[in-house]
């Protein structure tokens, strides 16, 4: 097994978002948005029932005869949508700005609600699938210099993070306290007894009232100093959800496979032409191809919250404009995202040191494949929903399928018993989900960045074809888009 190997493989008894220092903590805080308040949830009820019955992008996002059209249009539904916002807050003042089109007397009304909904959707990327898309392609528009100019107002405003309020506050040397890795960390029952679950409970509940208690001062009280720690271990629970399944993959990968011996019935290798293959590797470089895609998925998701706010400062530059174009997929907004590429090759690299690299190391980001920084991070949001699925399913055949005496008598007939049919799946899963497969042409496919996600997805769509779909049904599969019932 290679070094690299070991050092991605989770350890057995904890899950790998518990397992951080205050320096690591301080970093992430940077990029990690305050948990809302009270009394901004009635912000983003509001916010959030706006744009759900908006039809902007509808609108806007289509072929107009000359670009004074479309900004018309852009100013005319932008400024529906704040005069919703403003006379939902106080009628008569919305009135007022219904009629006379002026909304700059409210500008720190409008961005604190926006800048509400673009913090919870960073916090629960599983929420405002399709609204948010349309809050930031929205906010993309009121940048443009003529649409500025008819709202007379500016939108914008940066993200509160656990970093930028601490340290506004005078609070900041709380980041580098001990503690607050225990005021933060993210307790997973597992297979812990009782007792130690209460302990850590406790340990965590002390923490935080210890640091909550001696940094409250007359910019910050104690309530939101513990905010501050709540959004980090809502960062911690974020990674359990979204990185950990990775980690668990890759456990799975190199408990059950080796790059250098071929079990029998469980070869790795993949050949182009060969079930709708379009790579050919050996065992050995299959392996390591497979091992390099969970690896890139799992510093991707670890760094998510960064990428996410370097993806924001990338659409929502006014100086980085984007061209309505043609992609294959419908018409999209093609812009260049510098800072996100940039922290990608950055963790690419950090990868390639890490693994034997096998294939393409194109980043598709600002093209036809990836339009824009939002594509990205839908993109890489979906990678739990693939995997998880798989995971929960191989769990669920020793804990509860074979617990049955008719199921496992099915599962030893059907498939030689639950060792081998949890091996048929990964082996599936590990050559077909890895094979360049899926894209709209073939051309666009193959082993680049982004055509490893493709080729899973692609994966996750042709189950219902394979011979243990069955069992899937039976352990409360419902669909990768959906939620799985154990």
């Amino acid at each position: 097994m290679e070094s690299g190997d070991e050092a991605t493989r989770p350890h057995p008894d904890c899950p790998s978002s518990s397992i951080s220092t205050a320096a690591e903590i301080a970093e992430r805080s940077k990029y990690i948005p305050i948990r809302l308040f009270h009394d901004e949830r009635k912000y983003l009820r509001l916010m959030r029932s706006s744009l759900k019955v908006s039809q902007y992008t509808d609108k806007v996002d289509v072929v107009f005869k000359n670009s004074a059209k479309r900004t018309q249009m852009q100013a005319q539904e932008i400024s529906a949508m704040l005069s919703s916002l403003a006379v939902s807050t106080s009628y008569e003042k919305g009135q007022e700005m219904v009629a006379d089109s002026s909304f700059g007397e409210s500008e720190d009304y409008f961005q604190a609600v926006l800048e509400v909904g673009r913090r919870y959707k960073v916090m629960n990327p599983e929420k405002m699938r399709s609204e948010y898309g349309k809050l930031v392609y929205l906010l993309q528009d009121t940048l443009i210099e003529d649409v500025q100019e008819s709202i007379e107002c500016n939108c914008l405003c940066p993200i509160k993070t656990v970093y930028s309020t601490l340290h506004e506050k005078g609070c900041g040397a709380m980041l580098d306290e001990a503690d607050i890795v225990v005021a933060t960390g993210e307790i997973v029952a597992g297979n812990k007894p009782r007792r130690v679950i209460d302990q850590e409970i406790k340990a965590k509940e002390r923490a935080v009232e210890t640091l909550s208690r001696r940094y409250a001062n007359s910019n910050m009280n104690a309530e939101q100093i513990r905010q501050c720690l709540y959004s980090v271990g809502d960062n911690n629970a974020y990674l359990t959800a979204f990185r950990d399944p990775v980690d668990k993959m890759i456990a799975l990968l190199t408990s059950n496979f080796s790059a250098e011996e071929v079990e029998d019935g469980y070869e790795l290798t993949i050949t182009e032409g060969k079930s709708g293959s379009r790579l050919t590797h050996a065992h050995q470089d299959q392996y390591h191809y497979v091992l390099q895609s969970l690896t890139l998925w799992r510093e991707i998701m670890h760094d998510m919250y960064r990428l996410w706010y370097l993806a924001e400062a990338d659409l929502l530059d006014p100086e980085n404009a984007y061209e309505l174009q043609e992609t294959g997929q419908g018409l999209n907004r093609m812009q260049q995202s510098p800072r996100t590429k940039r922290a990608l090759e950055e963790i690419l690299h950090n990868v390639k040191e890490k693994c034997n690299w096998v294939g393409d190391s194109t980043i598709h980001l600002g093209d036809t494949n990836v339009p824009n920084a939002l594509m990205f991070i839908d993109k890489y949001n979906q990678v739990p929903r693939i995997l998880n699925p798989i995971i929960l399913t191989l769990k669920q055949i020793d804990e509860t399928l074979c617990q049955d005496a008719n199921l496992k008598l099915y599962i030893d007939e059907a498939f030689g018993g639950p060792a081998r049919l949890k091996k048929d799946i990964l082996c599936d899963f590990f050559t077909l989900g890895f094979d360049g497969s899926g894209a709209d042409n073939f051309f666009e496919a193959g082993s680049c960045i982004d055509g490893r996600l493709t080729s899973a997805w692609n994966w996750c769509s042709s189950l219902d074809q394979k011979p243990f779909y069955p069992v899937f049904k039976l352990a409360g599969f419902t669909g990768f888009d959906g939620d799985f019932q154990e």
